[in-house]
């Protein structure tokens, strides 16, 4: 049988070629989007790392030419902190989560190197305000000030990454990368692990971060300075006035503007959705092309062989028979276009390709191959049946 149909394939292989080139392009677009919908998805529905719901962010802003002293900002930061409403604050590094604001780093320990670290300066306070969950060690203390090294805590996968199966890495020497020689690394000392965090917004993956301990010092040298603030629920409008008078009220010259870490998600959200949108709007204009391409390629092909099929059906073969051949020959086409895209697919896992994890790519594979085998056999179906009636006395006056 498969025989036959292979062979029927290649004395028509000038047409069919055209059909096998547009299901293995069909396959490869479906493959890419398909991973790219897969590797949203898993993202989409992981642990945040933190809890920002309740959390505002402060930026306190000098004003032109003016300076913040340490002392000013502390007094101002404790009258934000004695508000009613206000739980917790900290004081931080401007790329808060969910902003377009990155600062990345590359980092080593012992032979092992990971890059594209996200860093962030944090005080003792910022993992009670942001919900941070601690998996080894400790957060950040006042004791910490007569350290040697600046205190460092890491994430979970940046752990593993420079330290493996180590049992203990709270007090391990971390390096900055900034250059070839030793003099020119900065050190710092782990004294704890954090779960892993998805700050960059709801469909990124989580992202290797390390905090850096935001180390007492006059901050004459800031024009500015980016607060986080845990605030109790139903808090709103009236309390942000608070803050802004408060602030104005302490400095004269200082000005704050405060926004909702969940407004910012909502932002980020919006501008990632669109090219999601697009690519899906893409991927379904390329379903719907390829099967109006299929069907009426089948159609025709059956108005090509219609003496074909009224000297079979005059030799004894049945229309199940006539429907099974066409049927068959379309997913031999569709195997052989399959199994070439799987081939060009299957590098992306084993080159390691984006950094996207092999079960992605493998799940990716999976999809695309039942969505093309689906969207043949339905394009196929309806052309078979219309072979399966061609009656052989018709077919054959005809010719």
């Amino acid at each position: 049988m498969f025989r036959h149909l292979f062979r029927l394939i290649w004395n028509r292989k000038r047409t069919n070629v055209l059909l096998l080139s547009e299901i293995f392009f069909s396959f490869v677009v479906l493959f890419g989007v398909a991973t790219i919908f897969i590797g949203i998805g898993t993202n989409y529905v992981l642990p945040r790392g933190f809890a920002h719901e309740q959390v505002w962010r402060l930026n306190i802003n000098a004003g032109q030419g003016e300076k913040m002293p340490r002392a000013q900002l502390d007094d101002v930061l404790r009258q934000v902190r004695a508000l009613p409403g206000v739980q917790e604050l900290t004081l931080t590094s401007g790329n808060t989560p969910f902003r377009f604001i990155t600062m990345n780093g590359e980092f080593e320990a012992g032979k092992n190197k990971i890059d594209n670290v996200d860093r962030y300066d944090a005080d003792d306070r910022y993992a009670a305000t942001m919900g941070l969950q601690l998996v080894e060690g400790r957060w950040f203390q006042p004791s910490d000030d007569a350290s040697t090294r600046r205190p460092a805590i890491i994430s979970r996968n940046m752990r593993e990454k420079l330290f493996g199966d180590a049992p203990r890495v709270v007090g391990q020497i971390i390096r900055e990368s900034a250059g070839p020689g030793t003099e020119n690394k900065t050190e710092f000392q782990v004294v704890g692990v954090t779960e892993n965090v998805r700050p960059h917004g709801d469909f990124d993956g989580e992202a290797p971060s390390m905090w850096m301990r935001l180390q007492p010092h006059d901050t004459t040298s800031w024009e500015g300075a980016a607060v986080l603030v845990r605030v109790a629920p139903g808090q709103g409008a009236e309390l942000q006035q608070k803050i802004v008078h408060t602030v104005a009220g302490v400095t004269r010259k200082w000005s704050t503007q405060v926004y909702a870490l969940e407004a910012d998600r909502l932002d980020k959200l919006k501008i990632t959705v669109a090219p999601l949108a697009a690519l899906a709007v893409v991927g379904l204009f390329l379903i719907v092309n390829v099967a109006l391409g299929l069907f009426g390629v089948l159609w025709y092909n059956i108005n090509q062989r219609r003496a074909e099929v009224g000297l079979r059906r005059a030799l004894g073969a049945s229309g199940r028979g006539i429907s099974a051949q066409f049927l068959g020959e379309m997913l031999v086409l569709t195997t052989l276009g399959v199994a070439l895209g799987l081939l060009l697919a299957a590098q992306f896992p084993l080159l390691q390709a984006f950094d996207v994890p092999t079960n992605v790519y493998l799940l990716g594979m999976l999809i695309a191959t039942g969505l093309i085998f689906l969207l043949t056999a339905v394009c196929a179906w309806q052309p078979s049946r219309l072979a399966a009636r061609i009656q052989p006395a018709v077919a054959l006056r005809e010719e």
